[in-house]
């Protein structure tokens, strides 16, 4: 879509969706306002949005909206060619009900329930996604990572057979004493935790599927997180020779597995903990796959939206503060009878706190460096509109000074703490002690780093190029509220992650207390301004796999 008919769909809109961002003295639009944000979320979860899904009339809508959003608070368009937007074209799919499904041992067949038993997509162009009699094969966690001496699949042929992995990392699991504890991070996951390692894995050896086995301690979510996406998948448009050897990805729900592998005469308890030795080899579980789903594939055009302050002395020296503008549009009804999936704080809020930050920007003097606002596409579908970006940037990563995210903020009250996601990075997290510090508060380290939310959200396809990151998320702590404490805050977490995280239910309440989400706001903001005016730059620490990216590009940096 272009960015003249996002404009024009905003001002058509514009009477109904948006309130006006009226002219204010500089005192009062140097404060982050919580109104403002409750209006900007509240605008963004209509039904006229329809779920903010990519590819969708909603989408339309929301690109329109965020235009005039950006256009009223003064910022220069900052997408591709002088425009607002930079296009992410995505191969969207979905699977139909399956035509066959099953399991098959000694010429016996155990039919599997779709959703139940597993879950599975697929990021191939096709109309059917076909599985004929596929060996199965557990590879553990499925981990290469020479730099720690181990791999899990020791020379394996995995050319056209499914590969069943562990979720999480070899040392998650790993008792007191064991020899593997701490070489992955111990609780807190690496990238070779992450789902979409293990699938990119698989595909590098040529497997036809790939079947993550469930456990919700260790995926850090339940499984109707898993099926949340109702068959749908959404990837990055690739080149025939670069399209994924995966007809099917997905989970296998822990019960279906223990059965699975109980059948085959395979104690999973066992072969978990073998896993976690760097002497395991691949198991062939004397099991075959079979599956025949009927596929509806398209390819949509997404859209990243971008404004922007130019810098006044170094104007080719960005940062860039982020959020994400889609959710998971329409699912089906909810006890309330919702169907729009609108994400109200995953993400709309986040888009609020880079508007307000934005805001508060225009109501200073010129910034020497530029400021970028970026809203990206496609986050909930694997970040995908950021790492479009970050495989095209329009402003070159060696001189981005720092990405700054915000994804989900505590809707609960003031907190004495902020809460730190990915400790020993870098030293952004200095500047976030810093600055909490100021407000009276202290940091927190994330207390559930099992979860690997420092992988999970957009400024990941930015660190993955060396531009230092740091990530505002409440899920990845319990914040100590002012008012209840870490007990108060655990509970909102409990709440938001059992109920309402990635359903409909994740709206706005005017039971929020925003004061708490303001604070955050407030913190990041004070981070990029302290960027903005100087000429520092922020620097991965020693042990980070990000640090050696990022020296090698030190020459193209004043």
């Amino acid at each position: 879509m272009s960015s003249g008919r996002a404009l024009s769909l905003f001002s058509a809109a514009a009477m109904t969706f948006v309130s006006p961002v009226h002219a204010q003295s500089a005192d009062q639009a140097a404060e982050i306002s919580a109104g403002e944000i409750t209006r900007t979320v509240r605008t963004m979860t209509l039904d006229q949005f329809e779920g903010r899904a990519p590819g969708t009339a909603g989408e339309d809508r929301t690109i329109g909206y965020l235009i005039g959003r950006f256009e009223a608070l003064g910022l220069e368009p900052g997408g591709v060619d002088g425009n607002w937007t930079q296009p992410v074209p995505l191969l969207h799919t979905r699977l139909g009900k399956p035509d066959r499904l099953a399991f098959s041992m000694d010429g016996e067949s155990t039919v599997l329930n779709a959703g139940k038993d597993i879950y599975v997509s697929t990021l191939q162009p096709n109309d059917r996604a076909v599985i004929e009699s596929a060996e199965m094969v557990f590879v553990g966690y499925g981990v290469t990572a020479p730099e720690r001496g181990w791999d899990d699949f020791k020379g394996v042929d995995l050319k056209g057979k499914v590969a069943v992995f562990l979720v999480n990392d070899p040392d998650f699991a790993a008792a007191s004493g064991e020899a593997v504890a701490g070489t992955f991070g111990g609780r807190a996951m690496t990238y070779y935790g992450r789902w979409t390692y293990k699938f990119e894995e698989a595909s590098r050896r040529g497997a036809a599927a790939a079947l993550i086995i469930h456990e919700t301690e260790a995926a850090g979510y339940g499984w109707s997180v898993v099926e949340s996406p109702q068959g749908e998948n959404y990837g990055i448009v690739k080149p025939a020779d670069q399209v994924t050897s995966l007809a099917l990805q997905g989970w296998i729900s822990g019960g279906a597995a223990e059965k699975l592998f109980a059948d085959a005469g395979l104690d999973l308890e066992e072969l978990r903990a073998a896993a976690r030795t760097r002497a395991f080899e691949p198991v062939a579980i004397g099991a075959t796959l079979s599956a025949d789903y009927p596929v509806q594939q398209e390819v949509v055009q997404s859209q990243n939206v971008f404004g922007k302050i130019t810098g006044k002395s170094r104007p080719d020296e960005t940062i860039i503060y982020g959020a994400h503008w889609d959710a998971y549009g329409e699912g089906p009804p909810d006890a309330d009878g919702k169907i729009y999936r609108a994400g109200a704080n995953d993400d709309a809020l986040g888009i609020a706190g880079i508007m307000e930050i934005a805001r508060k920007f225009k109501s200073m003097p010129q910034p020497d460096r530029t400021i970028v606002i970026a809203a990206w596409s496609a986050e909930e579908r694997g970040l995908l509109g950021s790492e479009v970006y970050a495989q095209n940037p329009i402003y070159p990563v060696e001189t981005t000074v720092a990405n700054l995210a915000i994804d989900v903020l505590q809707t609960a009250g003031k907190a004495k703490d902020v809460i730190l996601v990915g400790k020993g990075q870098g030293t952004l997290e200095d500047d976030l002690a810093k600055f909490a510090q100021l407000q009276g508060r202290v940091v927190t380290e994330e207390n559930l780093p099992e979860r690997g939310l420092f992988f999970r959200a957009d400024h990941f396809s930015l660190a993955k190029r060396g531009v230092p990151v740091l990530l505002m998320m409440s899920l990845a702590g319990a914040s100590d509220l002012v008012e209840g404490g870490r007990a108060a805050g655990q509970t909102w977490i409990d709440d938001y992650t059992g109920n309402c995280y990635h359903a409909a239910c994740d709206a706005w309440s005017p039971d929020w207390d925003l004061t708490g989400a303001v604070q955050d706001i407030s913190v990041m903001f004070d981070i990029g301004q302290d960027l903005a005016y100087s000429e520092r730059w922020p620097e991965w620490k020693e042990g980070s796999e990000f640090k050696e990216l990022r020296d090698a590009s030190a020459e193209a940096r004043p």
